[in-house]
Parts: C-alpha cells; structure tokens; sequence
C-alpha cells in the first residue's frame, strides 16, 4: 500500500495536503483498493464552507458507494473534472491525478485529530 509521508490521513480514509491556505484532498490508496473499481465521484458542494468530518460528496465503485468526508473545515473550491470522465483515476493515482477536491482551509488548520503516514498504517493494518 503506497503512502505518502508528507500527507495527512483521517480514520474515514481520506487524504489532506496543505500548502499555504490551500488543501488537496482524496481518498487513500487503502480506501480505492476496498473500493475496488471506481465508477463515479459526486461532489454536490462546491462553494460551500463546510466543517471537519461533513460530508462533501459520495464515491460509487462497482462494490459499493461511499460518503466523502472533510478532514478539517474547509471551503469546497475545485472539483477535479477530470474525475467525470475518468473516474478510474482515483484508482490508478489517488495521491496525483486522481485527487477529488482542492479546499481554502481555514487559518490556522488543526490537523491535531489526523493521522501520519505511520499511525494511518497501523489503523488499516488491523
């Protein structure tokens, strides 16, 4: 399993990575492979302020769908479009190409409550 140590991770298997005021979020290499293979990503929350562990969209996999959840409180601003046509992306690159969000983060971001590459690993482990 493929994780990034400059990222951080919640216990609902999302990723968050901040440079200056802007987060990257997805979903991690763990979720995408429970997942197995995804057919669709609905963000429905563009442009709202939304607080940490809210829901900002679903994910659909031939498995199951599944809710998106904020790790921090955040302003929904892009939604990766690429993700419309090619859903599989999250899949094949869930730290790159297959991101779903890009966030304005509240200043300053309590990350306190999420996990490192180490302590997400022993969370999935188990």
């Amino acid at each position: 399993m493929e994780l990034p140590q400059n990222l951080f991770y919640s216990k609902d298997h999302e990723w968050l990575k901040i440079e200056d005021n802007v987060g990257t979020i997805g979903i991690t290499d763990f979720a995408q492979s429970e997942l197995s293979d995804i057919v669709y990503v609905d963000v429905n929350s563009l442009g709202k302020t939304l607080d940490g562990n809210a829901i900002f969209g679903t994910i659909e996999a031939a498995k199951a769908a599944s809710d998106l959840f904020l790790p921090v409180p955040a302003t929904i601003e892009k939604f990766n479009e690429n993700l419309n046509n090619h859903p599989e992306l999250v899949n094949k690159d869930p730290y790159g190409e297959g991101w779903i969000v890009k966030v304005k983060l509240q200043v300053p971001v309590d990350t306190s409550h999420l996990l490192t590459a180490e302590q997400y690993q022993a969370l999935t482990r188990n």
